[in-house]
């Protein structure tokens, strides 16, 4: 895993603290004896496609999806050829109500990524099968570094905040942010309060005000 050169400023020297020794040793283990998600080389997708002065939205997931195939390194994203996940077809939904976007035909992120918004779990890799398996382990502080950072500058940051496990983020993000929480896009809450929550035309309106360029929501085909 090499953290990507536009980041290393900012979260390079957490390679140099010893509980990143301890996850690293821990992921080779796990590499050895069993399937985890993304591969090597895409777990740092997110930060690869949204350097540090690009960022103006972040979009907190939890851990990668652990099905095979699913995990790509951005948070609730999927690659094109993969079936849409429950949370990300509910993401879907919301955006078209929001937004009267047509709801796209594939899960696949990058072009928010690519626009600015970094779409970052909070855990960046996982067990096949067992959701929440690399919690505890190291990830959770690498990426409060990074939210910390993004939180703690003077640009002008939207954070986007899905259910209880991402608004605990709060405490990260200096005031002068926008934060745009609600229920999580998960089957099981999304009722409670991510319908109607209208978390896209927010962003925009939030970027706007501050002079920044909005996300063009967009999928494509």
């Amino acid at each position: 895993m090499k953290i990507p050169l536009s980041w290393r400023d900012v979260v390079g020297h957490e390679c140099d603290q010893p509980y990143f020794a301890s996850l690293t040793e821990f992921l080779q283990h796990e590499r050895q004896h069993v399937n985890i998600f993304p591969t090597d080389e895409a777990v740092f997708s997110a930060l690869e496609l949204t350097s540090p002065e690009n960022v103006k939205v972040v979009i907190v997931g939890q851990d990668p999806y652990h099905g095979v195939n699913q995990a790509h390194g951005l948070s609730f994203s999927v690659q094109r050829g993969v079936a849409i996940p429950p949370s990300l077809r509910n993401i879907f939904v919301e955006l078209h109500s929001d937004t009267n976007t047509a709801i796209p035909e594939h899960g696949c992120l990058e072009a928010w990524a690519t626009q600015g918004v970094l779409l970052l779990n909070t855990t960046l890799t996982v067990r096949e099968g067992q959701a929440g398996s690399h919690a505890g382990h190291g990830w959770e502080q690498f990426t409060d570094a990074i939210i910390h950072y993004l939180g703690s500058r003077d640009m002008h940051t939207v954070f986007v905040l899905w259910g209880a496990h991402a608004q605990r983020k709060l405490p990260l993000i200096n005031s002068r942010h926008t934060v745009i929480a609600s229920a999580h896009p998960s089957p099981l809450s999304a009722y409670r309060g991510f319908f109607g929550s209208r978390p896209f035309s927010h962003t925009n309106t939030a970027l706007s005000a501050h002079g920044q360029h909005t996300i063009d929501w967009r999928l494509g085909s």
